[in-house]
């Protein structure tokens, strides 16, 4: 049965499911500040394989389930909304993410294995090794957290031709994403909610290491993550794991190079088949 939507605590999750009914399932998590569409062009090459695509408006993309404080949006809070739709649908599951979609997998890979068959991450890495690289270079990359703390000032400029989307051009946006940014994020009404997972970072919970099978995706040419960063990745996977560096790629993996994310799933896929 197609899901094109789940309940959890009250709330009401958004569901793009696609591609063959009886195929293996994929779940695909956005980043910020995408929605579910970010997967478009990735998703059909998954279903031209056989696998059946679920990718979800995560909490405060989806009009139904945008909680107005930033307690509604800690990590492990994140971490449990993809497990409810796993449990939706009904069987262990493929999992990839980007951004702080990745952010959340790692979570959800670690603390359930028994729901997750592969993980791919894309752009960011374990939280350990993540949180390690602050201490270095990589905080100068992610000094624009502390800009999306402010109250109120990063949804002011959004609306208009003003930080964000400097901020955003910078890091490999085009006219096209700026256009889709206002879209399906400003005009949704979206902004304040993914704002709100930067927000709640203070809540973050310690994730363990990962033992399914893990790839970890990363384009050279990321302004917000850098090289250091995934320093030690690795220590943080008890599983077979594989390391993927694009040469010439911003930090837009899905939409900038959905045949190299395409490609990274089903090859994780193929090495969880080969150990099941």
């Amino acid at each position: 049965m197609t899901i094109s939507s789940y309940v959890r605590d009250g709330l009401t999750f958004d569901v793009i499911d696609s591609g063959p009914a009886d195929g293996d399932p994929v779940v695909l998590l956005h980043g910020f500040p995408e929605r579910a569409t970010c997967w478009r062009e990735v998703s059909p090459i998954l279903h031209e394989a056989g696998f059946r695509t679920l990718a979800p408006d995560q909490r405060g993309y989806s009009p139904g389930a945008r909680p107005r404080t930033r307690l509604g949006y800690g990590a492990g809070t994140l971490v449990e909304d993809v497990v409810a739709l796993i449990d939706e649908i009904g069987r262990p599951v493929h999992l990839a993410g980007h951004d702080w979609g990745s952010a959340v997998g790692w979570g959800v890979a670690a603390k359930r294995p028994d729901l997750v068959r592969s993980w791919t991450a894309m752009s960011v890495p374990h939280p350990v090794p993540f949180a390690r690289s602050m201490k270095g270079p990589q905080r100068r990359r992610s000094a624009y957290m502390a800009f999306f703390n402010i109250p109120f000032v990063p949804e002011l400029v959004a609306g208009r031709d003003g930080r964000m989307e400097r901020m955003m051009r910078g890091s490999g946006w085009n006219d096209e994403d700026i256009e889709r940014f206002r879209k399906e994020i400003v005009d949704y009404g979206a902004l304040p909610g993914g704002l709100g997972w930067y927000r709640a970072l203070f809540l973050a919970p310690r994730v363990g290491r990962v033992s399914v099978p893990t790839t970890m995706l990363w384009s050279d040419r990321d302004v917000a993550i850098g090289r250091t960063a995934l320093e030690g990745n690795e220590n943080s996977v008890t599983g077979p794991y594989e390391f993927i560096e694009l040469p010439g790629v911003t930090h837009w993996i899905p939409t900038k190079a959905p045949r190299a994310a395409a490609d990274a799933i089903l090859s994780t896929i193929a090495k969880a088949d080969r150990r099941e």
